[in-house]
């Protein structure tokens, strides 16, 4: 026969809550902070290469071509009309190089 005192089973208790908190946080570090930072990372990668000639997309959805590159700014043309704009390098969201990678990986997933 198995007798359990109230002492081991608040201890079984409290060792099954630690390991539920550490399950959890694992569930969140896999599905939500680990994609994030990747995410992060990426988009550091694509502004750090960010050269003359690209097609840009900004955050407030302008597009244009980069003429100019400055260490925190970047100067691009917009259309015809050749207005320049001046805005920091973390005001750009994609580029056309981007867009169509992920265009092409979309595709992939699909077939």
């Amino acid at each position: 026969m198995l007798f359990l005192t109230a002492d081991a089973t608040a201890a079984a208790g409290g060792s099954s809550m630690l390991l539920m908190i550490v399950l959890m946080f694992a569930v969140f570090y896999f599905l939500i902070i680990r994609p994030e930072n990747k995410k992060k990372k990426k988009v550091e990668e694509m502004r750090n290469s960010l050269s003359l000639g690209d097609e840009i997309t900004t955050i407030g959805g302008m597009t244009g071509k980069i003429v100019q590159i400055t260490e925190d700014t970047i100067t691009f043309e917009t259309g015809e009309d050749r207005v320049r704009i001046q805005i920091k390098k973390w005001g750009i969201s994609t580029t056309a190089k981007m867009e169509a990678a992920e265009a092409e990986a979309r595709k992939g997933k699909k077939k």
